[in-house]
């Protein structure tokens, strides 16, 4: 009994650095942005206790607009799940068939999440400018100068614009996801299905989805959470703008915490997105745990 107590004892000595460090890094901020949600502050001065009073400005204050940054981010986590992640799944599917060259596609395909966002921000800056942007080269040059656009810096396109380089950013990080999982089903059954006649696409369907559908899971709740936090990309582009038209609620945030030193309504903007995270992952394990 003694040495079983000291065994427990060890294992939580040794666990204790990382403990620390969760609490400390995870935990307590979560705990002060609560805090300072119920307060009136500017980060500098006394803090005003106000209560509810910024979750019920944030969904009915047309002036802070978080309702269309949260419209806009649940439409990127749409698109997400609807093109990223069944791109990400081919692709996935593709290469673990053991095609030739697969270690270079995989690189390839998975080079953009290790390059740095600001960088990606400022190339994607380059192909949408509206003067030597390739893009519009490209149109002009197969005679579609009237679909030439300023890309981001007209609302009716702004958004579309910001979205495409976000979801293409993180296809090979999904894709590298599900590849492990496609690799990782036991050769004997995809043998025992063909000799049964099935094709590749009924292998697929009946034998690698489902074996997978674990990391599909996963996959499904990294989309939809990285599209609730986006931010440094869509930073880069436009800052949210023009006119707001691509802000969320990562942007808006910084805006209220850093131009508008409103630090409880940013405080209530982050504790609405750790919720709406949380929601959203145990949402998706009930679904998947309803398939299964």
């Amino acid at each position: 009994m003694k040495k079983l107590y000291s065994n427990k004892l060890h294992i939580f000595i040794f666990l204790l650095p990382a403990l620390i460090l969760f609490c400390g890094i995870l935990i307590a901020p979560i705990v002060m942005s609560t805090y300072y949600s119920f307060f009136d502050w500017n980060g500098i001065g006394a803090k005003t206790f106000i209560g509810f009073a910024n979750y019920h400005d944030l969904f009915t204050s047309n002036a802070i607009g978080f309702i269309k940054a949260l419209r806009n981010s649940l439409l990127l986590a749409a698109l997400s799940v609807g093109l990223q992640l069944p791109l990400a799944l081919g692709l996935a599917l593709a290469l673990g068939r053991g095609i030739k060259g697969e270690r270079a596609f995989l690189s390839i395909y998975f080079m953009p999440v290790l390059i740095s966002t600001v960088v990606i921000g400022q190339l994607w800056l380059k192909i949408y400018n509206p003067d030597y942007g390739i893009l519009n080269v490209l149109l002009r040059s197969l005679g579609l100068d009237h679909l030439a656009q300023i890309w981001l810096g007209k609302k009716e396109t702004a958004l579309g614009a910001v979205f495409v380089p976000t979801l293409w950013q993180y296809v090979g990080y999904h894709m590298l996801l599900l590849y492990a999982g496609v690799k990782s089903v036991p050769q004997e059954l995809r043998e025992a299905a063909m000799l049964d006649g099935a094709s590749d696409h009924q292998v697929n369907r009946y034998i690698v989805l489902p074996y997978i559908k674990p990391i599909i899971r996963i996959s499904v709740i990294f989309a939809i959470t990285g599209s609730l936090k986006s931010f440094d990309l869509i930073y880069v582009l436009t800052n949210g703008g023009p006119f707001h038209s691509t802000e969320v609620p990562s942007t808006l945030m910084i805006n209220m915490l850093f131009l508008r030193n409103r630090y409880g309504m940013g405080s209530a903007i982050a504790v609405v997105l750790i919720l709406l995270c949380f929601g959203f992952a145990l949402l998706i394990n009930a679904v998947f745990r309803g398939d299964e």
